[in-house]
């Protein structure tokens, strides 16, 4: 079905649009759609959740040799969210880190990341995370694990070649061992700091290390940031929207591209999240991303302070 879909859009825009992302965010609806319910379809089936990344991946794959075909001169990618896993104890204990938070760390890198990016560029799927899913142990979303169900030249199909790679970040995820602890026997921990209106640390660190390391460990050609941004609790006074949280996320983080930039991250382009507050998945009307505020009673935009400094940045 996602095939014929691909097919019908490409043939009907492929005239004016070059580039085109196939999936946004497979970890997202295939997880909190299928595994816990808190997205749409608001499933809570395990055995669904898994398969259904390996089929989005596949969709992936058999979709963009079509829209190549449908397009010339298309440039075709796909867009990961991706969380980078750090260990809660950072720091040496006796001259030695805390190796349970390592093994916890690299697998919520392997559940996050690593599952949805090795295949992409033909390694297949991480071994130590298809190890955990075969495990069967009904540690993740009250359930048991099972590892896809794969068929001949699925990953083939899954490692077509592709001409960029479009990165979501956010924030990230520092990770404590906890046996039953949700993915794979881990619990996130909240360092102090500074946290946005979801709830996710601001720790910009993250992304530079992220972009260098997908320049480094796969062949992914161009990279684009295809979301990047803060909710808060916005108020609007006397016709202003003042967001200085934003502004700041959005300095601290672009700082981060420029820095992996500088250190061989072929970065090409970036997106803010978003342009106007708007419908975020479970989320609703009630956390607000924008650049523009939107006042939902009278539909008016008003340019948030976030976005008059991004005018200003982009004038130089």
């Amino acid at each position: 079905a996602y095939v014929e879909y691909a097919d019908a859009v490409s043939q009907r825009l492929g005239d004016r649009v070059k580039h085109w992302i196939t999936l946004n965010e497979p970890w997202v609806f295939c997880y909190l759609g299928y595994g816990n319910g808190v997205h749409a379809p608001g499933l809570k089936d395990v055995r669904k959740a898994i398969q259904s990344t390996h089929h989005a991946l596949l969709a992936h794959g058999k979709a963009v040799a079509l829209i190549r075909a449908n397009v010339p001169g298309a440039k075709v990618g796909i867009t990961n969210n991706y969380q980078p896993a750090y260990p809660a104890s950072d720091k040496p204990l006796d001259g030695v880190p805390r190796r349970e938070d390592q093994a916890a760390a690299r697998r919520v890198d392997g559940f996050f990341n690593r599952w949805f990016t090795d295949p992409l560029y033909g390694r297949g799927y991480p071994q130590d995370i298809l190890k955990e899913f075969r495990l069967g142990l009904p540690e993740f979303l009250q359930g048991p694990l099972f590892p896809p169900k794969i068929q001949a030249g699925d990953m083939e199909a899954i490692a077509a070649p592709t001409d960029f790679l479009g990165v979501n970040f956010y924030s990230r995820f520092v990770a404590r061992h906890k046996k039953g602890g949700q993915p794979l026997n881990t619990l996130q921990v909240k360092p102090e700091g500074t946290y946005t209106d979801m709830g996710w640390e601001v720790y910009p660190q993250a992304l530079t290390e992220l972009l260098v390391r997908l320049a480094r460990d796969y062949p992914a050609g161009e990279l684009y940031i295809t979301e990047n941004g803060a909710a808060y609790p916005d108020l609007l006074e006397n016709g202003e929207v003042h967001d200085p949280g934003r502004t700041k996320y959005y300095e601290l983080h672009l700082e981060a591209c420029l820095e992996a930039i500088r250190q061989g991250a072929p970065l090409k382009g970036y997106f803010a999240w978003s342009l106007l507050d708007n419908f975020e998945w479970a989320e609703g009307y009630s956390k607000r991303f924008g650049l523009y505020y939107t006042d939902y009673t009278t539909q008016r935009r008003i340019l948030k302070d976030s976005g008059k400094w991004w005018q200003e940045f982009l004038r130089g």
